[in-house]
């Protein structure tokens, strides 16, 4: 019985027998190369999603897929019971490359979140003699953090907190970007401020300029760090290793994610200062699998990629392709862009967003709807300006269809 049902179609079986948390477009890709993926029935699409930035680096890059075969050949995994020789180097050449001093590996983006709040509360107890179970981290509305208990107890956004409850206390939210709102409520009990410097799930949100500088500055005189989650806009996808390097900061914690695993393998990252780091002792925190072989072999050549800056200024170049292209756009209200990433919001009165990534997904272009009426745009590094130009063309194509 089982064997008659496992040849029905892929997608038949998934929504037959795994959870529907997620929505997907009526696409079943079975192959990818650089910048397109292949469907099973044979049709190529162009890919502007990456995985969510995931894969920056395109599909199946030869230099990361040749770094996984090596380190599969030898050693996959070993837990943190016994050293390996990937940990350390890995550590090292991502802390040199973001210029930090310390680094520990998680998996996936929401457990680099948790790893620095838990990082963030020790150090506040420990360092600022801030009473037990009573430290605060400011957060911002509009957030996207991950999908853990805590995580959507602090998100604003009512899908990912309905039904999820009792939630963790020790947050407190502000307006994203909004410098006064965060001085209003500095001081007393305040371990962290946790922001993205874009806001990648809101729809690519750019904070006004100074956003990041005047964080940086309020922290320094509370004492307070300041966390930033570039687990989204890291690695290149600003034109820059990091979003924050616009404003010319550092944070004093940071978290990277996605790209990092070079859309192979999860792998995630907190790097921070080392009293941050330090606060962390044997069986205070771990993961089975947080540093393994071969996830850190395939990140370790992610970050020589990225030591050449190669990747980061064909981002920021290519990025200005696409925000040229886009903003020639009509049926559009606004558009937003960081690098080679895109948030396009719908004008009044077109159809939701999800009806043009459906109508784009028959011309072969691939992209993902940010709530209702937005669509973000994240093509890997690999693209060319003729592909990218390409898109934009189907996408003017299909709003055109799409207006009432």
């Amino acid at each position: 019985m089982l064997t008659a049902t496992t040849n029905a179609p892929a997608a038949e079986l998934e929504r037959r027998w795994s959870a529907a948390n997620y929505h997907p477009l009526d696409v079943t890709l079975v192959a990818g190369e650089g910048a397109w993926v292949t469907a099973e029935d044979g049709t190529r699409y162009l890919d502007l999603l990456s995985a969510y930035s995931a894969l920056n680096f395109g599909h199946r890059h030869p230099r990361l897929v040749a770094a996984a075969h090596a380190q599969l050949d030898r050693l996959t995994l070993t837990s943190r019971a016994f050293h390996n020789d990937q940990l350390g180097p890995f550590c090292a050449e991502l802390a040199d490359l973001v210029g930090m001093d310390g680094v520990l590996p998680m998996n996936t983006g929401a457990e680099a979140v948790e790893t620095a709040i838990k990082a963030s509360r020790r150090w506040a107890y420990e360092r600022r003699d801030i009473p037990a179970d009573e430290a605060v981290i400011v957060v911002a509305d509009g957030n996207f953090h991950g999908r853990t208990t805590t995580i959507v107890g602090f998100s604003s956004d009512p899908d990912a907190r309905r039904g999820f409850g009792p939630f963790t206390p020790g947050f407190v939210g502000v307006p994203f970007g909004d410098l006064d709102a965060v001085r209003a409520v500095l001081g007393g009990p305040v371990a962290a401020v946790l922001v993205e410097p874009v806001q990648g799930e809101a729809g690519v949100i750019v904070p006004p300029e100074g956003y990041l500088r005047g964080l940086r500055e309020m922290c320094d005189r509370a004492g307070v760090l300041l966390v930033l989650d570039e687990i989204q806009s890291g690695l290149g996808r600003t034109g820059t290793t990091l979003a924050c390097d616009h404003e010319g900061i550092r944070p004093d914690v940071l978290l990277l994610g996605k790209a990092l695993g070079g859309g192979i393998v999860p792998l995630s990252a907190m790097v921070a200062r080392r009293d941050v780091i330090d606060v962390f002792t044997p069986g205070s925190h771990g993961s089975t699998f947080g540093g393994n072989p071969l996830a850190c072999a395939i990140g370790r050549e992610v970050v020589a990629m990225l030591r050449t800056g190669e990747p980061q200024r064909r981002a920021a170049e290519l990025g200005t392709v696409l925000r040229d292209a886009l903003r020639g756009l009509e049926h559009v209200a606004a558009v937003r862009t960081r690098g080679l990433w895109a948030g396009v919001d719908l004008a009044d009165g077109m159809p939701p967003a999800r009806a043009a990534c459906e109508a784009l997904a028959g011309r072969r272009v691939l992209v993902k709807d940010a709530h209702q009426h937005t669509l973000r745009i994240a093509p890997p590094f690999v693209i060319t300006e003729d592909e990218l130009r390409w898109a934009v063309d189907q996408l003017r194509s299909a709003l055109a269809e799409l207006c009432p």
